[in-house]
């Protein structure tokens, strides 16, 4: 971001300087030029930016299992977020067609698209890998994966079916409730502290939580005055 300065006269002609009172007015104007943006403005519209806390943990394998559960969110998270975008995209398209064969023609498109594109990588999670994975996509759709399953049926059952559950032997219906589960928690610390630090691209979660709340439930720190 580049920050340009300019000096405006309340006078708009250096001619008329001398029909102008001996007291003049001056104003200074900030103008900010965002990259990738060609017109400047006066004031920058901010993210909300949440205050994080210090974690302290009991012992050394405590913190050893927070940083395996971090290793482990980080990687996955990329599965969700593209989940809630190809979940988004396929309504948005389904919803533009009126014949039962073509939206059923879309959602193979989408399924073989998906299966190609991240097969591969998604067979070589862990088991706790895709139990996270499924949290995630809780978070970033709104839906569990077997409600998306059961709506969407066809190809995303088959997607879904083959490289989740079948491989991973975990449970499609599990949600994330960062509210009553301290795993969850741990892992929503861990993705904001990411998107802070730009490690991963932020996504507005489907569902709704206040991280200052959880943060005072479950490390007992109030940070009411924060907010």
């Amino acid at each position: 971001m580049k920050i340009l300065s300019y000096i405006l006269l309340c006078f708009p002609l250096l001619s008329l300087a001398q029909q102008v009172p001996v007291e003049q007015d001056t104003t200074v104007v900030e103008y900010y030029y965002i990259e990738g943006d060609s017109i400047p403005k006066k004031v920058i519209d901010l993210d909300e930016v949440l205050i994080l806390n210090k974690l302290n943990f009991k012992d050394k394998e405590d913190r050893i299992r927070y940083l395996i559960l971090k290793r482990k969110t980080l990687k996955v998270y990329p599965y969700a977020k593209l989940a809630a975008e190809r979940l988004t995209a396929l309504n948005e398209r389904l919803a533009s067609l009126s014949k039962r064969s073509d939206k059923k023609r879309y959602t193979k498109i989408i399924q073989r698209y998906i299966e190609e594109e991240f097969s591969d990588q998604l067979k070589k999670l862990t088991r706790t890998e895709g139990q996270i994975l499924v949290k995630l996509i809780h978070r970033q759709t709104g839906k569990t994966t077997f409600d998306l399953v059961k709506e969407l049926r066809s190809g995303w059952r088959a997607f879904w079916y083959n490289n989740t559950a079948r491989l991973f032997d975990i449970s499609l219906k599990e949600e994330f409730n960062p509210i009553d589960v301290k795993e969850d928690f741990l892992i929503e610390d861990i993705l904001e502290r990411a998107f802070q630090a730009r490690q991963l691209e932020r996504q507005k979660p489907a569902i709704e939580f206040d991280y200052y709340d959880l943060t005072e439930k479950w490390l007992g720190i109030s940070t009411k005055s924060n907010k």
